[in-house]
Order: C-alpha cells, then structure tokens, then sequence
C-alpha cells in the first residue's frame, strides 16, 4: 500500500475469513477471496474471481507452508515419514507452481512477478526444520524452474529468504525461540531482522525497480547465511 499497490488476500478456511478481512481492511483492501492450495478447484476459481476486480495482476506473493507439528520436533529421520513428506512438498513448494500456472493468464503483456517465502533451513540443516527444510530446499529449485519457463513471457520469479521472525507459522517449530536468540548472537548484524525489513525487500522484488532480477533467492537474514561460526566466544 505504502508504495501504491492495489492488495488482495486470500484465506484458507472460512474460520479464518474475517481474520484475513480485518487485515486486509488494515491496507484499504476489500478484496478477499477463499483459496485453499491444497484444492484444484480452488486454486482455479480464484484468478477468475480476482478478474472481477481487476484486469490484469502485477505481483502475486506466496507466503505459506505447512507440515504437521509433530514432524517439526526433534530428529529428521525419526519425525519424517511417507504421509508428512508428501503434505510439506504439497503445501509448501507445489503449491507455488500451481499458482504460477493459473495466475500468469493475468500477467502477460504486464511484467508480472512472482515471490515467495523460503529459510535458510533450505540449505543447511537447523533443529527441528526437519522435512520443512527439505521442501523450502524443493521450493528454491521451484523458483528457478518457475523463473526459466515464465522468464519468455515477461514475468520474474524470485525469492526471500528471511531470518526467523516470531510469527504464527513459526510458533509451531519446536525450540523456536532459541533459533531466534542464537540468529541474534550470530548473525553479521548481530541482530533479528524484523517484518518492515523483509515487506521491504518483497516490494523492492515486486516492483520494476527489480526489473532485471529473477530466479534469485534473496537473503534478509542479517547475513547470517554468510556466516560458517559467527561469535565463537
């Protein structure tokens, strides 16, 4: 809004309709619609409903994942199994290409651009991410594959990778609050990045200013992807 974008949102279950309406009303939008990507059907009535509102979209941000609780505790090997691999990479990674697939209709001819969420976990092993980790790692490849095929049409593909901020998906990984103090002590920022800072790099990714950019994942860590020991006393 800041930066003059018409916003939309989206929800997953009816409960969570008025959550996500309030927020919207928060940015001036009175656009709100269901979108559940774990169904089809869903994901392909929302770009036709979105088209009642406007006639083309710009930028379409896909911030969500999910795993059962029970997998983001403890050892990988003991928490994973056939069932939670296969929701993780459904929710968390699929469900981006999916999403590219109905909404670039909108975008030809504009520019369009495509971001999403990952963590450093994509890479390097973190406590308790488990087989999140594994799927923001699928994710990332997403992004590139994304970026190669929509790349002749116009559109850009990037990523975020943030630092860990407390938020409610982030309330479910065991220990947590740790990975947050130990980020703080690490890091090259010795410090946490906070939400504004992240919205910052998503826009900047969003809008022509990132006009030559896609297929990168972008970190908004404080540096901490840079870092082999950080502070060893």
């Amino acid at each position: 809004k800041r930066e003059g974008a018409e916003l939309a949102f989206t929800y997953q279950m009816e409960k969570h309709e008025k959550r996500v309406a309030d927020l919207a009303a928060d940015f001036g939008s009175t656009i709100v619609l269901p979108c559940d990507v774990a169904e089809d059907a869903q994901i392909d009535a929302l770009f036709p409903a979105l088209a009642k509102h406007w006639d083309g979209l710009d930028g379409l941000v896909h911030s969500l994942a999910f795993v059962p609780k029970v997998a983001l505790d403890g050892d990988y090997l003991d928490a994973v199994n056939r069932e939670y691999f296969r929701i993780a990479h459904d929710i968390s990674s699929y469900s981006f290409s999916a999403l590219a697939k109905a909404a670039y209709p909108m975008m030809e001819g504009r520019g369009g651009s495509l971001l999403t969420l990952s963590y450093l976990g994509a890479e390097r092993t973190m406590p308790n991410y488990n087989v999140m980790g594994v799927a923001k790692a699928s994710l990332e490849a997403n992004v590139r594959y994304l970026a190669q095929s929509l790349g002749p049409r116009g559109i850009r593909v990037n990523a975020v990778s943030a630092g860990p901020i407390k938020t409610l998906a982030a309330s479910g990984i065991a220990d947590f609050d740790k990975m947050i103090g130990f980020n703080e002590r690490h890091a090259a920022l010795r410090r946490n990045v906070t939400i504004e800072e992240v919205g910052n790099a998503a826009a900047f990714l969003c809008s022509d200013l990132a006009s030559g950019i896609t297929g990168e994942i972008t970190y908004v860590d404080g540096g901490m992807n840079i870092t082999a020991a950080g502070q060893i006393d």
